[in-house]
């Protein structure tokens, strides 16, 4: 796992991003939704862009930027910001294979979904859940700006604390 590569994702990504996405659940309980649906989740037509982590042929991370569809951040960024959500893009999927994490793995995913916001003059927002603290340390140490607080709300009515974040200004 020596060379590793982030590029934007391919069709052929598909299953190894799924089987991925499956580890990283079964590792740390995160992503919390997508897990039983993976390759769909993965390829939603909300998404507007994705990139992969690519070491020797296996994928090891992933990160993708969707429509906001009323996420928290969005819809707070929005009322803060004056901007409109069609000209915002959400950070979602992001996800490392404990073995390939302490290796800049999701900075460098994050970084290339920053790169591409900046590209496309759109905003970047996120939300990370309460409990992912090395999450909130990588978007903070990478700029992004916290803008409070809500529920993260899943299709089975659970809920869970997340903090919302904002991309840095130098980065549109």
């Amino acid at each position: 796992m020596d060379l590793m590569d982030v590029r934007p994702f391919r069709e052929s990504d598909l299953p190894g991003a799924a089987k991925a996405l499956i580890e990283v659940h079964g590792t740390d309980g995160y992503p919390v939704e997508g897990v039983s649906a993976p390759e769909s989740w993965l390829r939603s037509v909300r998404v507007r862009q994705a990139w992969v982590a690519d070491s020797g042929g296996e994928i090891t991370g992933h990160v993708a930027l969707v429509r906001p569809r009323g996420e928290a951040a969005a819809v707070l960024w929005a009322e803060r910001s004056g901007e409109s959500q069609a000209q915002l893009l959400v950070l979602a999927r992001l996800f490392v294979l404990r073995k390939a994490r302490r290796r800049a793995v999701g900075e460098r995913l994050v970084r290339a979904a920053m790169g591409y916001g900046h590209e496309q003059g759109q905003r970047l927002v996120l939300d990370v859940l309460a409990k992912d603290q090395a999450a909130k340390r990588l978007y903070e140490r990478l700029g992004w700006r916290p803008i409070g607080t809500a529920e993260h709300r899943y299709g089975d009515g659970r809920s869970m604390q997340a903090t919302c974040y904002v991309s840095p200004v130098e980065d549109r």
